[in-house]
């Protein structure tokens, strides 16, 4: 009886010793690779560049006053549409005590010399009457008198503008009335009623008390990467993709690129600009972000292959072609127009060849 344990303990463990062998061989053994085939297609291939930037207004003009003080009314509200020589907002005018003192006191001047000059006017009206003096001598007194007028009426003036910032003879023409300069749509009016502003001039650009913009002349400004700028015209297509709107493309046509290129990210850009073919019933507002495809060269209908089957040495092109059951051959190719997926083909493939896929 101990014999046969003996022995079956035995078979037992060179069962297992064998079978423990057999697996580790068999896993050490690779499984056969079987590669898959892809065919040449008909395809349109599109080579194109993206632009990244935003649609703007071609004309945007900032509405600054002519004159400083505080704003007592605003006409307009964003989105309005003005016409050039619209009523903005009213200034109202707060005096240099400096500048009102010594107008005042030219007005007191002028008012004393035309006292005096019309006194002296009387007098020598009865001395011509009387044929004590002459005519000629008479007509001096009375150019002093009408200088003397004149004096006086612009001291007053003077004083008004200082006071009010404007006459009663010009009050239509008054530099505290803010006048749109253009005609278009109201984008923006940063300021209340109430705030102070200060007039443009040659130290300070002034406080903006609107912007106006034409809305029905669009632009796109973009910039473009140095790698392709030498690749794009003026005149080229663009197709914008506006991400606002996202459901509308726009056709754009490329006019200017920029001559000197800005460095950003430590790569260098080229501005470029674009008009926009607006469309009915579908607003653009300004500042909105777009994307511009720009097409910079097309094949329609070739024979395409993705470009990942393809092999390159010694500067030549390469595909494998299956001859049999998972028997390749090398076959050189001539290769044209690449979109960075699919390559056109000029030359070495059929339409029923079988490519393989070194990837799988």
């Amino acid at each position: 009886m101990k014999k046969v344990l003996m022995i079956l303990f035995v078979l037992g463990l060179l069962s297992t010793f064998v079978g423990t062998f057999y697996y580790l061989y068999a896993k050490s053994e690779a499984p056969p690779v079987t590669y898959s085939t892809e065919s040449p297609t008909i395809s349109t291939i599109i080579q194109k560049t993206v632009a990244t930037g935003s649609v703007v207004p071609r004309k945007e003009v900032e509405i600054k006053p002519q004159i400083s003080g505080i704003i007592e009314a605003l006409y307009v509200e964003p989105g309005d549409i003005v016409k050039q020589g619209d009523l903005i907002a009213k200034i109202n005018v707060i005096p240099n005590m400096v500048n009102l003192n010594n107008s005042e006191n030219r007005v007191n001047l002028a008012r004393i010399g035309f006292e005096n000059a019309k006194l002296d006017l009387e007098r020598n009206q009865k001395l011509v009457t009387e044929g004590t003096i002459s005519r000629s001598s008479f007509q001096a007194f009375e150019m002093a008198f009408e200088n003397a007028r004149e004096e006086l009426a612009g001291a007053i003036d003077n004083l008004e503008i200082v006071r009010k910032g404007s006459t009663a003879k010009s009050a239509s023409s008054s530099n505290t009335l803010v006048r749109s300069t253009m005609t278009g749509m109201v984008l923006e009016v940063p300021l209340e009623a109430g705030n102070s502003v200060i007039e443009a001039n040659t130290f300070n650009d002034g406080t903006t008390i609107a912007t106006v913009a034409d809305m029905d002349d669009m632009i796109f400004e973009g910039q473009v990467d140095e790698s392709e700028v030498g690749k794009i015209r003026p005149g080229m297509a663009l197709v914008l993709t506006v991400g606002a709107i996202d459901d509308h493309r726009f056709d754009a046509v490329l006019e200017h690129i920029a001559p000197k290129g800005v460095e950003e990210d430590g790569a260098i850009q080229f501005e470029i600009r674009a008009a926009i073919q607006a469309k009915d019933n579908v607003l653009i507002r300004a500042n909105y972000s777009a994307n511009a495809d720009i097409v910079l060269a097309r094949r329609d209908e070739v024979m395409a292959i993705n470009e990942g089957l393809l092999l390159f040495e010694n500067g030549k092109t390469f595909v494998e072609i299956e001859t049999g059951d998972q028997v390749f051959e090398r076959r050189e190719v001539e290769v044209g127009l690449s979109d960075g997926i699919l390559i056109e083909v000029v030359s070495g493939l059929s339409d029923g060849d079988k490519i393989k896929n070194p990837t799988t």
